[in-house]
């Protein structure tokens, strides 16, 4: 009996936890809300997602892991997965042979993933969640008959810096170029953000069409990978930033706040250039392959609590009414986020093909250095050599043309003499 009474309060003490776990987690959602869910259809489907890195509550430190509580309330399984950037997710598109039912690119992209026609469009009655989302967020530039977008979140550029090793809160963009901080300087890895910290500091348009403008810009990138050797990353920023020895990098604003968190001596300022204004949103594209699920999850997103743990665990604007005006929210109007008043920036258009492929090109170039000032002298000394021993070729040329033409003179001379 006693071997009995211990077996069932091991076996009590195991399950305990999992019954805790089912219990809390089924105290998140209302019964209206996992009825919805569990009525969809969805029991052993698949659902491929297909995100930006550290863009999810995904249930570290506490969170609410937000791919499991969809696939608890579904029954579908979510195979998730990250990208870098939207060019990167861009070439995977089109290069073939992916299957993706949701994606989440920023404004420009989805501008050109309308134009290419590779997206479809949302049925928003499968989507009834869009009513959390504020006006101004419906309808953007981009997609202003909202056919394709739910956006997710709004952010801006910023330039982060780290107090010990700046001692002066900075201004500009200029910084970056800064001797002074050679080898300290992380630096978008990604063209577009990049090209348009150098198309602020000259003063132009951050979607220009003019050739030479891309090239000044690009020239402008060029001179700091000389000066500053900055390293490019995206994701990796985090760790570098927030180990205290970089001083500076440009990132995204949001991002700054969860880098805060980890290391209290970095700051952020909006630099007097401006800075870029975007907005990432839910998209399903063209190769989805279970267009309801993809509907499923991207309501999901915007259930009030999902959209809350996103926010606190992202750190990024949500436009979800229920989430900005919620004064439990730890990011409730924290200045970085939400500003009162937006610094001056710009927006991401779509580009012509003929200046993708040129900014593509530039920014190769940018980073394997063939457009720094040592490049340059390389190809002038190489210039100059190949020039020195083509004359060197020339000449040994020229003197056996002459001298074989006075060795024939002298042989009919000779022949002459002969006669």
């Amino acid at each position: 009996m006693k071997k009995l009474i211990a077996f069932l309060l091991v076996l009590f003490a195991l399950l305990a936890p999992f019954n805790l776990v089912a219990f809390a987690d089924e105290e998140v959602f209302t019964e209206e809300q996992i009825d919805y869910y569990r009525n969809l259809g969805l029991q052993g489907t698949s659902v491929n997602v297909y995100n930006w890195g550290e863009y999810i509550s995904d249930g570290s430190e506490g969170s609410m892991n937000v791919v499991s509580e969809f696939e608890r309330l579904t029954g579908a399984k979510v195979n998730y997965t990250n990208y870098e950037s939207n060019e990167n997710m861009y070439s995977k598109l089109s290069g073939g042979g992916v299957s993706y039912d949701v994606i989440v690119p920023s404004d420009y992209m989805i501008s050109r993933l309308i134009d290419e026609d590779m997206l479809v469009e949302i049925d928003w009655n499968n989507v009834p969640n869009i009513r959390y989302i504020e006006n101004r967020y419906k309808n953007l530039y981009f997609d202003p008959e909202q056919k394709y977008t739910l956006c997710y979140n709004i952010g801006t550029t910023a330039l982060i810096y780290n107090t010990e090793l700046v001692k002066e809160k900075p201004t500009s963009w200029k910084v970056l170029w800064d001797e002074q901080y050679k080898d300290k300087i992380l630096m978008f890895n990604n063209s577009r953000d990049a090209f348009a910290i150098a198309q602020a500091i000259l003063g132009q348009s951050l979607n220009t069409i003019v050739e030479s403008e891309w090239t000044a810009a690009a020239a402008l990138l060029a001179e700091q990978k000389d000066a500053v050797s900055p390293v490019y990353v995206m994701d990796e920023v985090f760790n570098l930033m927030e180990s205290g020895e970089y001083a500076f990098a440009a990132y995204y604003a949001g991002d700054y706040v969860l880098m805060n968190e980890n290391n209290d001596n970095l700051a952020y300022c909006f630099p007097e250039e401006g800075v870029n204004i975007f907005y990432d949103a839910f998209c399903i594209p063209k190769c989805v392959h279970n267009k309801k699920g993809a509907e499923a999850f991207i309501n999901f997103m915007h259930e009030p609590q999902v959209a809350l743990e996103n926010a606190e665990f992202i750190f990024y604007a949500s436009p979800n009414v229920t989430v900005k005006n919620n004064e439990n929210h730890s990011l409730y109007k924290n200045e970085a986020v939400y500003p009162q008043k937006m610094p001056a920036g710009q927006y991401f258009e779509n580009l012509p093909q003929n200046i993708l492929e040129l900014q593509a090109d530039l920014w190769t170039n940018v980073k394997s250095g063939n457009l720094s000032l040592d490049s340059e002298m390389n190809n002038k000394k190489i210039y100059i050599e190949s020039a020195i021993l083509a004359g060197i070729i020339a000449s040994v040329a020229v003197f056996k043309l002459v001298s074989n033409r006075k060795k024939r003179k002298n042989e009919d001379l000779s022949d002459l003499y002969e006669q």
